[in-house]
């Protein structure tokens, strides 16, 4: 028997005109606005575009874009067409641009102008030949409006919900990234069960993610929750630094705000950072990529009198499926499974741990990709059957409420006993003098396994006597957590490396 027929764009998109909310605001930007009717329009046409180009059914088409309406429009255009869009990280160098469009085989590439040196360096020594600009461009290139002016709209393409409708490539914290296949029926999926079922989002709600849409958390947030229900998503195509954030919250006064811990800390130290600046509409904010400090959430919620609700989620299972609830929040924790998520946390062998026990933790949902596009081996070791390796260490209480460790490869033992690096780091940046921290395994001069700092300060000046913090921080963390959990180095460095969603890639600090 066929399978149902389903088309994600189609039900993201095309639905909310059926529904009448075609004069509604879908997207905005800070040089445009497009309604649902506009963008449905726009969709449409992508498919005969992208046919023009030379592009069949199933092909890739890349993006390197900034956060712009442009970017929907072509997104859920090319999955309407049955083809498949894959997104890049615009922040990675051109040598990974150039790898992924080799590793996937794109037929077309679409950036945005800052972007354009890159992707044509990129496209070097490739069978792709179509760049195209969404926006200004040299009068050599294709523009991604003038091409969608010169279409018609065309009927969506006969999918199902198991059919592969998009790509994104994981954020290779731990090595070069990965092609990551998800099916049509997930981004709704994602949509119900956290989206709906954990934000109670509605179409009155204005939504705006820090994460860009290139991730599959940004995706979510900008993309997925919103239309799943017709509500408005306002874009940064800018670096999201606080004053950035801050402008947009005032200019647009957001319901929803989507950020990461790294960036709640960062604003958290502005001084810009007050209820005046911010949305006076915020109902919740959410935090992913890496747990949630205890101390930010408790230090947001007493400035702006809104919630942060931390969660874990991953580009393999496209969104969040760990998450603090709105009846159900304690910071320090990740929280419980969000309805429709089975958990479980394992030993080495496989079996499950007791609550209070260390283990790596297990998922099973409906969104869990179809596995590494290219890469057998690696998706026999992460899917397994029904059930998702995480990579991530975790320990459940009595409560049945979830606490971050870290990744299993970034754990190790002092004297016997575990040490994970997020304790450590959560117990340094409690100290007034620093802003960020990361924590790896290091050996000693006998050969042994010590923790190591690297810290950014709020202020250069609390760098004056550098020495005198750094016995003074020691303490501070023998006092907060355990005497053989304290790092025995420390190094003061103006940034750290992140992925970006923002989360520490450890492995580039390790000696």
């Amino acid at each position: 028997m066929a399978a149902q027929s389903y088309n994600a764009a189609v039900d993201m998109v095309d639905r909310n005109v059926a529904e009448g909310r075609e004069a509604k605001t879908a997207f905005i930007d800070p040089a445009r606005r497009l309604s649902y009717g506009a963008l449905a329009e726009r969709v449409a046409r992508v498919g005969p575009m992208l046919a023009r180009l030379g592009l069949q059914r199933e092909d890739r088409v890349a993006m390197i874009m900034l956060d712009t309406v442009d970017f929907p429009v072509l997104f859920w255009g090319a999955i309407r067409a049955g083809i498949i869009p894959i997104p890049l990280n615009t922040l990675l160098p051109v040598e990974q641009f150039h790898y992924i469009l080799e590793d996937s085989r794109a037929k077309a590439l679409f950036v945005s102008p800052p972007f354009l040196q890159a992707g044509e360096t990129a496209m070097t020594g490739l069978p792709l030949r179509t760049l195209a600009i969404a926006g200004d461009a040299p009068a050599q290139y294709p523009n991604f409006g003038q091409l969608l002016d010169a279409e018609s709209a065309a009927a969506p393409a006969d999918t199902s919900g198991d059919e592969v409708a998009f790509w994104l490539y994981s954020s290779g914290s731990t090595g070069m990234p990965k092609g990551v296949r998800h099916v049509h029926s997930s981004p709704m999926a994602t949509a119900r069960l956290y989206g709906q079922g954990v934000l109670g989002i509605t179409e009155n709600d204005v939504c705006f993610s820090a994460g860009k849409l290139y991730h599959a958390y940004g995706l979510g947030n900008g993309m997925s929750f919103p239309m799943s229900v017709g509500a408005t998503t306002a874009l940064l195509p800018d670096r999201p630094t606080p004053g950035a954030i801050f402008e947009v919250l005032r200019r647009e006064q957001p319901t929803l705000f989507f950020g990461a811990p790294t960036l709640y800390a960062m604003m958290l130290a502005d001084p810009a950072c007050t209820p005046e600046n911010g949305s006076k509409r915020l109902r919740w904010c959410v935090s992913a990529a890496e747990a949630l400090p205890e101390h930010v959430g408790t230090e947001w919620k007493k400035r702006f009198g809104v919630d942060i609700l931390d969660g874990i989620g991953s580009t393999e299972m496209l969104h969040i499926f760990i998450s603090n609830q709105p009846d159900q929040l304690r910071y320090g924790t990740t929280g419980v499974a969000v309805p429709g998520y089975d958990l479980r946390i394992v030993d080495d062998k496989g079996a499950d741990v007791p609550d209070g026990e260390l283990g790596e933790l297990l998922v099973r949902g409906p969104t869990a990709a179809e596995g590494y596009w290219n890469q057998r081996e690696k998706t026999r070791r992460t899917f397994e059957g029904e059930w998702t390796r995480t990579g991530d260490i975790y320990v459940r209480d009595a409560d049945g409420m979830y606490r971050y460790c870290g990744r299993n490869d970034d754990m190790f033992k002092v004297s016997g006993l575990w040490v994970s690096p997020f304790d450590v780091e959560s117990a340094l940046i409690t100290h007034p003098s620093v802003l960020e921290a990361a924590v790896v395994a290091k050996e000693d001069g006998d050969g042994l396994l010590r923790p190591k700092a690297y810290i950014t300060l709020k202020d250069s000046a609390n760098a004056s006597d550098t020495d005198a913090l750094r016995e003074g921080l020691k303490e501070h963390v023998k006092q907060q957590i355990g005497m053989w959990k304290y790092p025995r180095w420390i190094e003061i460095v103006d940034s750290l490396p992140k992925t970006a969603t923002g989360k520490i890639q450890r492995f580039k600090l390790r000696d």
